[in-house]
């Protein structure tokens, strides 16, 4: 990936019992963003690194940004930052969608020595202010306002409504705004301003004059990211210098990005994939195509078209959206190389459907957290795939089933249970700002081979012919009857019976006073409003099928039909929330 470094590790990998992951890169210096930036032999300062198209503006010709304005813009940015006179290491916040200006802005963080504190541009004040406060932020770049189609969202309102430190504030679409600012925020032209000799963050003649990377010790934070838990407060999750190059072997190794290919991922910056996706470009010498705008209809499917995108990552509820809309209708997606999936659990009839869009290419399923850069399993192009199922642990990562009695499966007998990772994973994390790190992911774990193994939590099956599926989360299991079993595993099943739903949710819920949990089934129909759908039928459809595919011992209790499911920002399911207020008797409305 042609990583350079100010000053190379003494050597790869130093282990010692004090650390369960081991020390990576000892003694290294480097600068990720950088990196991102240099001139290498396989990529030119003429070579274009960011593509991006404006929702509604579909008939114009896309936005380009090469390599020499790229840099030109990060070291504006970056020169500006200093003027701000924060501590080096200080931590700054990107509240925005990830569009051109979030990319550059990404980068000049990074390159200038300072934290990115990633916020997703959905969250409510409260969610805002709990990440600020975590991360201790001394400064927070944000947008007046969100376009969404025809709607407007406010999104400077809800950062003063959290009682954010300082705010840049970016004009939406590059539009002047009288937008009136809290006394001490900034308006983007003002604080560009701030950096000596320019005028115009645009203006290609002005004088270019390289912004020094400062260069950092391998443990050094660069980005403080969070985990999308349902209760309490999320987890403060640390990125060091060293993330960035696992997110980006990962890219180069799973999804084969390299020299010239143009990479699309619909995300955010406030979610590990947004700054993946920066990183798996860019150290790659690829470019990065991003759509301003919802992911769901045409825009987008002809965005893909006209960037010539070479890999599409999705979600697999954007996939089910497109195929219900027949979004992707006449569209030419040939250049596509290979898809990429994360996020949750895939489905065999809907990834087929999408590898059709792309004259049959294969779909990468990655999974992985936060916590880890990257993925811990994956896919690749070197091996036999199968549709919906990982073929592999992720490079330098390994995988163990524990088993009923808490110890890892033999490593080629088929099985389903906890999933634990070997410890020594390059990029993953060794610490967390608001909770014990040892205690969330190695305290009660099992030691294999003298080493300590990582939790991860979540139910992986692992099959005869050495493919993974995944059940989801560990506490997304129930217990019917005295036999454990995964919502996931259910739902699959439960998807497929009637042509009228689009997704369910299975949870086990108590009956009152006690006793075996009861199976629930939450139903999103394709058209609630005149559903024609029979739920005495479709329970005893749901019951026959789970009988007979699944165990004939399981049986349906309950289906509440809902105009969508319950899900967290980063749009997984929150079966939680379903239990819970299935228990409480709120069965009829959410």
């Amino acid at each position: 990936m042609n990583i350079s470094f100010s000053v190379s590790p003494e050597r790869i990998l130093v282990e010692n019992s004090s650390c369960p992951g081991g020390q990576w890169l000892p003694g290294a210096y480097i600068n990720p963003a950088k990196n991102c930036l240099n001139v290498n032999k396989k990529r030119n300062l003429d070579d274009v690194v960011i593509l991006w198209r404006d929702e509604g503006d579909d008939e114009l010709p896309l936005q380009k940004m090469t390599l020499m304005e790229l840099r030109s813009r990060v070291w504006l940015v970056a020169y500006a930052l200093e003027r701000l006179e924060l501590d080096k290491g200080s931590a700054i916040a990107i509240d925005m969608p990830m569009d051109a200006h979030s990319v550059v802005i990404y980068l000049a963080i990074v390159l200038a020595g300072y934290v990115v504190v990633s916020i997703a541009d959905s969250f409510a004040p409260s969610e805002i202010s709990t990440r600020l406060e975590l991360s201790n932020a001394k400064a927070i770049f944000t947008q007046d306002l969100i376009l969404r189609g025809d709607r407007k969202i406010p999104l400077y309102s809800r950062v003063v409504d959290a009682q954010a430190p300082m705010a840049i504030v970016i004009p939406t679409r590059d539009s002047s705004f009288s937008m009136k600012l809290r006394a001490g925020d900034i308006s983007w032209q003002d604080f560009l301003n701030r950096a000596e000799g320019s005028n115009c963050f645009y203006c290609c003649n002005c004088r270019e004059v390289e912004f020094v990377a400062v260069e950092q010790p391998i443990k050094a934070f660069t980005n403080i990211l969070f985990s999308s838990g349902t209760t309490g407060d999320p987890k403060a999750i640390p990125w060091t210098v060293s993330t960035p190059l696992k997110a980006a072997a990962d890219g180069w190794c799973h999804m084969d990005i390299r020299e010239g290919d143009i990479v699309s991922w619909p995300t955010n910056l406030g979610w590990m994939m947004g700054p993946w996706l920066v990183y798996a470009s860019l150290l790659n010498s690829a470019s990065m195509a991003l759509y301003n705008g919802s992911p769901l209809g045409s825009g987008f499917a002809k965005f893909i078209q006209d960037a010539k995108v070479t890999m599409l990552g999705v979600i697999p509820s954007i996939v089910r959206t497109w195929k219900t809309k027949n979004s992707t209708a006449s569209y030419d997606w040939s250049s596509i190389r290979c898809f990429g999936s994360t996020g949750e659990a895939s489905s065999v009839d809907e990834y087929l459907w999408l590898m059709g869009r792309a004259c049959y290419k294969p779909v990468i399923e990655y999974c992985g957290g936060t916590e880890i850069g990257g993925g811990f399993i994956s896919g690749s192009l070197v091996q036999p795939q199968c549709l919906a199922a990982f073929s592999t642990a992720a490079m330098g990562c390994s995988l163990f089933i524990l088993g009923e009695d808490g110890y890892p499966l033999p490593s080629n007998v088929a099985g389903t249970g906890e999933l634990a990772l070997g410890p020594t994973m390059f990029g993953a994390s060794s610490t967390l700002l608001n909770a014990d790190h040892n205690e969330v992911y190695f305290k009660g774990m099992p030691v294999w081979n003298g080493k300590v193994l990582r939790r991860h939590g979540d139910v992986f099956e692992r099959t005869f012919k050495g493919y993974y599926h995944a059940h989801g989360r560990a506490d997304d299991t129930m217990n019917l009857g005295g036999i454990k079993v995964s919502s996931v595993e259910i739902e699959r099943i439960c998807n497929a019976v009637d042509g009228n739903i689009v997704e369910t949710a299975a949870v086990g819920v108590p009956p009152p006073g006690g006793g075996p949990e009861r199976l629930a089934i939450a139903v999103v129909f394709k058209d609630p409003d005149s559903s024609t759908t029979d739920i005495n039928t479709l329970m005893q459809s749901f019951n026959s099928a789970l009988q007979k595919k699944l165990n004939p011992l399981f049986k349906v209790s309950n289906i509440i039909p809902l105009p969508s499911l319950p899900r967290t920002a980063t749009n997984k399911v929150m079966r939680r929330v379903l239990r819970q207020q299935f228990t409480q008797g709120e069965n009829s409305r959410l």
